[in-house]
């Protein structure tokens, strides 16, 4: 999957899985799979080392039929997998690269597929002393949590990687969230988040 992230024009035709989650490039997202339609997405994802895409519900359920969704979107591949305790799938996807669907087609067994155009990836950006507050915060954060948030690599330079971090951990409005995945410009994502830490007195 690799060689396809890598061209960033490319057109994909890849499973969405619709979520009430909004999932940034570099972000680690853990699941429970239960539904047949799910299950044979990731076995057969993980037969052909191909990606699935997350994308937010905007109307419709994650279970049963077919939902509703916005249309950007991440690209994800499963970084991990094991059979949980409880007899359920456990899977990790991480986040690999926005795209925008195209158009989408509904399968007998409610799984959608879509074909994608994969987005430009946002730039890597350092990060000033304006700024310096969002690392401490995320630094705070992050020890809190439960694997893989606290096992995922670190990039407190990167200012794309420390807003997208805090845009998935932070409890916003879902659709504040996806506005701000949908962002082409770094600056501005970064902007946006700061006046809305700003407005609830976190900063």
């Amino acid at each position: 999957m690799q060689e396809a992230i890598d061209n960033k024009y490319m057109t994909l035709n890849i499973p969405l899985f619709p979520l009430n989650v909004v999932l940034f490039p570099g972000g680690p997202l853990p699941l429970r799979i239960f539904e047949p339609r799910y299950l044979d997405m990731v076995s057969d994802c993980l037969r052909k080392n191909t990606g699935i895409g997350v994308v937010l519900i905007r109307n419709g359920k994650e279970v049963d039929d077919a939902a509703e969704t916005y249309t950007v979107g991440t690209l994800c591949n499963i970084s991990y997998w094991n059979r949980r305790q409880d007899g359920l799938l456990g899977i990790t996807l991480t986040g690999e690269q926005r795209f925008r669907i195209c158009s989408r087609q509904v399968q007998h067994d409610k799984l959608i597929r879509a074909e994608v155009e994969l987005l430009e990836p946002m730039p890597m950006l350092p990060m000033s002393d304006k700024y310096q507050p969002l690392i401490s915060m995320l630094q705070k954060i992050l020890p809190q949590l439960d694997p893989p948030f606290t096992t995922m690599p670190v990039q407190f330079d990167d200012l794309e990687w420390v807003t997208s971090r805090l845009i998935e951990l932070l409890p916003f409005p879902l659709a504040v969230k996806q506005s701000l995945l949908e962002l082409d410009e770094p600056e501005q994502r970064i902007a946006k988040l700061h006046n809305l830490l700003h407005d609830v007195g976190e900063i």
